[in-house]
């Protein structure tokens, strides 16, 4: 049973990462989509909901390179990028929140932060 374990491994750890990919490159098209029918001559809050946007698509995007150019970080820059566009995920899901019509956007971060949380699992 170790050895099936131990071929599994590998298959889950594929699959995790091309999921958390997949989110973050479907986050990365919300928030930018959010952002671009946010009118930036407005103030306050949508001049927020319009910044966050855009630097969550570019976590995710940077992200998305991240896990396909492995040879490039280590486990630790790789956990390190991952735990960042977690966090920068889940505050522009609470930001979109407050906004309605924002629902599919703030429901892309949470879905993006939870694949960022599983594939870091399998780091572990």
């Amino acid at each position: 049973m170790t050895s099936t374990t131990s071929a599994q491994e590998p298959i889950r750890f594929l699959e995790d990462r091309f999921t958390c990919a997949q989110a973050c490159t479907e986050c990365a098209r919300a928030c930018a989509r959010r952002a671009s029918l946010v009118d930036p001559a407005r103030a306050g809050q949508q001049d927020l909901v319009r910044r966050k946007g855009i630097m969550c698509a570019e976590v995710c995007d940077a992200t998305w390179r991240a896990l396909f150019e492995e040879d490039r970080l280590d486990e630790h820059g790789l956990r390190v990028q991952l735990e960042w566009c977690r966090t920068v995920c889940l505050e522009c899901a609470h930001v979109f929140d407050r906004h309605p019509g924002a629902e599919r956007s703030a429901a892309a971060c949470r879905a993006c932060a939870r694949a960022c949380t599983d594939f870091l699992a399998t780091l572990a």
